[in-house]
């Protein structure tokens, strides 16, 4: 028995529409990257980008647990001396870009390679409900319904 490799023109990607209010951050975050990386397909090949293309929209609504939402900090340095800066997820969910806290979560998630930023051009957030991909007809998935935990009740 010889072991399946995926070639390129064998690859088909799918389209799926996430629906990120009150799901919580890591379990949406790690479904997510399972479906960018391809490893929910029985013809996953590791050195093969045979993930497909995730939407996610509200992720102004995604939920943390705990008090993370006010104690998890996200660090960043400007590249001059003494010029560490860091926010909250709260700071960040309240402001502008609210979406890159999903994108920072499964950006930590996926491999750091060329494959792994390959795979992450995959994936496209929206704080707001609305998106841009009407026309490939993307399969809605509801994340919320495969484990209790991973709705956020409160």
């Amino acid at each position: 028995m010889k072991t399946y490799s995926a070639k390129p023109a064998e690859i088909e990607k799918k389209w799926f529409l996430i629906d990120a209010e009150g799901l919580v951050l890591g379990r949406l975050a790690s479904r997510v990257a399972l479906i960018l990386r391809g490893k929910h397909k029985p013809s996953y090949t590791p050195h093969m980008d045979c993930g497909d293309h995730v939407v996610i929209v509200n992720a102004e609504k995604v939920t943390l647990t705990g008090k993370k939402r006010a104690d998890k900090t996200y660090y960043w340095h400007t590249g001059y001396p003494g010029g560490i800066k860091e926010r909250t997820a709260d700071q960040i969910l309240g402001g502008k870009h609210p979406e890159r806290v999903i994108l920072k979560a499964v950006e930590r998630m996926v491999p750091r390679n060329p494959l792994g930023r390959q795979q992450m051009r995959s994936l496209r957030v929206y704080a707001g409900p609305e998106h841009k991909h009407e026309a490939q007809q993307p399969e809605p998935l509801d994340i919320a319904a495969m484990n209790p935990k991973n709705k956020r009740s409160a």
